[in-house]
């Protein structure tokens, strides 16, 4: 069931029809900059009495639907939280599956990626993924790197806090060696030394499976973002859960903390 929406009338703007079509939504900006939280893999296998497993698997062709469609809505970032800091303490069976994914994903959706101007970033830690799972990321960010479309943006093996714990680190090395003063320390400092750096911060946030909270995602950047949650399983979302969240957004007025 799709979720109730504010349907207000922006100055100037007729109000949406109930049924949001692609191009309807296309008349009014497009948020520029998509986070999204799959949440509702394992409860989704649960419900229809199959392994956890089989719910990823599901997620994971839910993420080409929604990549490809929004590519054509004119999305230049999507940005997608695949594994955090926190679910290595999943069942090892589980984490194993799941650093298995993104090499099945990225072996056969990379070429349409490629075709479709696409260009792959992952953001987290790199380094403690298993051989097999970062030369399938490595892959895919080299082979689209020239891509100058939509950016596919995964936050795999990432945690905010521990970013934003690098970034200060890094930013007290830099005082200590003299290259800056504690003066100089000022929000748009300590962006650039985040890894989103050069991608801006999200416009929209969704977080599927019904649960309202942030589990450590870009806690720095959603400062000022719009969020959008709903009960729907990341398995079941669609393409008009994702027109539902954006037309929720085009009604929003943002003030940035202004009147």
């Amino acid at each position: 069931m799709l979720n109730k929406v504010r349907l207000w009338k922006n100055k100037g703007q007729e109000p949406f029809s109930s049924e949001y079509t692609k191009e309807e939504v296309k008349k009014r900006p497009i948020p520029e900059h998509i986070a999204i939280i799959m949440d509702g893999n394992g409860r989704w296998a649960k419900k229809r009495a199959m392994p956890r497993v089989a719910g990823h698997y599901e997620g994971m062709q839910v993420v080409r639907k929604i990549t490809r469609f929004a590519n054509e809505l004119g999305v230049k970032v999507l940005t997608l939280y695949a594994f955090s800091t926190e679910n290595w303490k999943r069942p090892k069976s589980e984490v194993d599956y799941l650093m298995k994914l993104p090499e099945e994903f990225l072996g056969t959706f990379l070429p349409e990626l490629v075709k479709e101007n696409v260009q792959v970033r992952v953001m987290g830690n790199k380094e403690q993924l298993p051989e097999h799972t970062r030369r399938a990321v490595e892959k895919a960010i080299k082979e689209t790197k020239n891509n100058t479309g939509l950016i596919l943006n995964f936050a795999l093996n990432y945690g905010s806090r521990a970013e934003i714990t690098s970034a200060v680190q890094a930013i007290a090395k830099q005082i200590e060696a003299g290259n800056l003063t504690a003066e100089q320390v000022n929000e748009e400092l300590v962006a650039s030394y985040l890894m989103t750096k050069d991608l801006g911060d999200p416009d929209l946030l969704i977080r599927t499976s019904g649960e309202i909270r942030l589990s450590n995602f870009m806690l720095w950047q959603l400062a000022y973002t719009e969020f959008w949650f709903t009960d729907v399983l990341w398995p079941d979302f669609t393409e008009q859960h994702l027109l539902q969240a954006i037309a929720d957004f085009q009604q929003r007025g943002r003030r940035f903390g202004g009147v």
